[in-house]
């Protein structure tokens, strides 16, 4: 994977998450990331709520990015819910699913990241 292309997230706090793509810095509150690219995650887009939690539409744009594993973050005390709908299009896709409170998330997904595998995120920073 190209330098640029790198997708690091570089910073968690309750409420904030830092990405670095590159040089370059963002700040969110909740996100979406690719190899290459972020975006902030607006749950009003989609109607998504802590329950019923992540649907297929919240990670529709980031499979469209040609990733082989995509993790979930579902909050800092883990109450996000992720709809079996969500999970059954990752696996009919092909494409490889980590969920898991957000700190742990962010841990396995920097590490994916630094092993050149072509990741995806959706994380949530608070509860």
């Amino acid at each position: 994977m190209e330098e640029q292309d790198r997708t690091l997230i570089t910073n968690l706090a309750w409420g904030s998450i830092e990405v670095t793509i590159g040089t370059q810095v963002l700040q969110f509150r909740d996100c979406k990331v690719w190899p290459g690219g972020a975006r902030t995650w607006d749950w009003g887009e989609t109607g998504t709520g802590h329950s019923p939690g992540v649907q297929p539409a919240d990670i529709a744009e980031v499979l469209e990015k040609g990733i082989e594993l995509l993790v979930l973050g579902r909050g800092v005390l883990n109450r996000l819910e992720v709809q079996p709908a969500t999970e059954a299009l990752l696996t009919a896709r092909g494409v490889e699913v980590y969920i898991a409170d957000t700190k742990q998330a962010v841990e396995h997904y920097n590490n994916m990241v630094q092993k050149g595998r072509r990741v995806g995120g959706v994380f949530h920073t608070t509860c």
